[in-house]
Formats: C-alpha cells, structure tokens, sequence
C-alpha cells in the first residue's frame, strides 16, 4: 500500500533552497525519520544551534562543487567530502555548526534527521563519518547503489547507529529499473534527486511536492522504481518505526513534553558546551 506525503520548499536567503520533509507528533508517516532536507547551500547559513533527544545527519551527493565544514562542542572539526556522510546523535545535547568548505560553491546535500528511542535520548552525544570511498557500491545492469546507512541486501554501510536506518543513493540509467526489497516491520519513502521515476505506473519527479510511501507491513515487500523518462537518481529511505511521542522545540526533539523542558533548561545553563 502506497501513501503520499507532502515536501514544502525552504529557502533561507540566497545560500540556502531546500526541499523539505517533516513527520507528525509521532514522526509519521516516516517514523523513524523525524524529517529530510534535500538542500543546496552555497553560504553559511545556520549559526551555531543545539540538537537534543535525536541524531542529525548530513550526507553529500557526490556532484556537490565543495565538502561541508562541520564542527560540534565535542570537538569535532572535520570536513564532509561530496559522497561522504557525518553522523552526530545529539542525546542528551550537542552545539553543532555546518558550512560549505567554499563560500560561493554549491554544497548539495540531505540533511537527515533520525529519531532516539526514548532511553537512548539521555546518553551523551557522539559523532560518526563515513569518507567517500568507505561507501559501499552496489552495481546491477543499468544501475548504481550507493549504501551510506544501513544494508541492501548482504551490503552494509560500516557505520553503526544508534537507530537502524537504511538509505540508498541510486543512478538509474534511461530504462533500467530496480527492485528495492524492504524489510519486514519497516516503513519507506522514495525521494527523486534528479530526473523522473515511475513507481506503479505513477510518475514522481523533483519538482513534484508528493512523495511515496510505504508504511510498515508485517511481511517484507519490494518497490520496483523504473527511470521510464530518462536517466534519474533517487534516495530511498527505511527504517524500523520507533512509534513514540515527538515534543519539539526549535531544533530538540524529545519524547515527552517534561523531558523537553529539562532539555532547554540544560542548554539554558550552558550544559550542551559550546562551539570552541
């Protein structure tokens, strides 16, 4: 059973323009992702800000002009290289900053925002990064799967996460298609990057504001993407749902309204550190 979702565009200024998705108070439809930007950013555009109570990823497209500066309190300083990706559970509180390497050179990116089991929202915060060449690549006739997080089949992404998602980077060249199994339990959504694709004989392309998706069903399943109008890429998401309350509060999300409060109490009283 397909569903659809509604993506909204975020423009901030002139050096950022995204198209964003974001759950309900549960995360759903796409529990347990909370949301997803699909961005361009060619600036610094966000200052230093706090995450609590979830983790945030950032994953660069390899066709991005320039890599991402990222930072935390922790102390992390690194930089996000086009086909990399940077991971940072924020648990129980993290200041984090991201910039293009170079001003003026496109970053294109997703900026991943995966949801914490309730009693993992009070661990302290780390950091994970995955470099280009670390990505696994998976090629079938015509097509080209990139598997940052989680597994395709026996193929798994060296990163291990606090909450098991599954995300896939796919080339399809004009014609192919392919066959996306998707796990039992877990629920899906298709993002179109570039191109048009055909998913059951419906048409879904970057510019469209609906996406599909698939919500978790008892027994594995299977989506068939077919590139019927040219070449395409696209992202395909899954992951298990978590099925638990969301209370946000600009960037913390946590699982009860009272966890929330002590959230922006801690980061009020400076316990998230600071950006050095």
């Amino acid at each position: 059973m397909t569903d659809i979702i509604q993506k909204h565009p975020l423009n901030i200024g002139n050096g950022f323009r995204a198209y964003s998705i974001r759950g309900g108070q549960q995360a759903e439809p796409i529990d347990p992702f909370l949301g997803v930007d699909h961005a361009r950013m060619s600036g610094p555009t966000f200052p230093p800000h706090p995450h609590a109570g979830f983790s945030a990823a950032s994953y660069l497209f390899e066709d991005s002009e320039t890599g991402m500066q990222n930072r935390d309190s922790l102390g992390t300083r690194n930089l996000i290289k086009p086909g990399g990706l940077h991971w940072t559970a924020a648990g129980k509180g993290i200041v984090h900053e991201e910039e293009p390497a170079v001003t003026g050179k496109t970053v294109h990116m997703l900026q991943i925002f995966v949801n914490l089991i309730a009693n993992k929202q009070k661990d302290a915060p780390f950091a994970l990064s995955l470099e280009p060449e670390q990505v696994p690549v998976i090629q079938e006739p015509g097509v080209s799967i990139r598997v940052p997080l989680g597994c395709y089949g026996d193929v798994c992404s060296p990163l291990i996460t606090p909450t098991k998602v599954n995300l896939y980077d796919i080339d399809l060249e004009a014609g192919a298609q392919v066959a996306v199994q998707i796990s039992a339990r877990n629920s899906a959504f298709v993002l179109p990057i570039i191109g048009a694709i055909e998913i059951d004989g419906e048409i879904f392309d970057p510019e469209q504001t609906g996406l599909p998706v698939y919500p978790a069903q008892e027994s594995s399943s299977e989506i068939i993407i077919k590139a019927s109008q040219g070449p395409a890429k696209i992202v395909v998401f899954s992951g298990e749902p978590l099925r638990q309350q969301v209370f946000w509060k600009g960037s913390l999300a946590l699982a009860s309204e009272q966890a929330l409060l002590n959230s922006v109490a801690a980061y009020q009283r400076g316990e998230f550190g600071k950006l050095e």
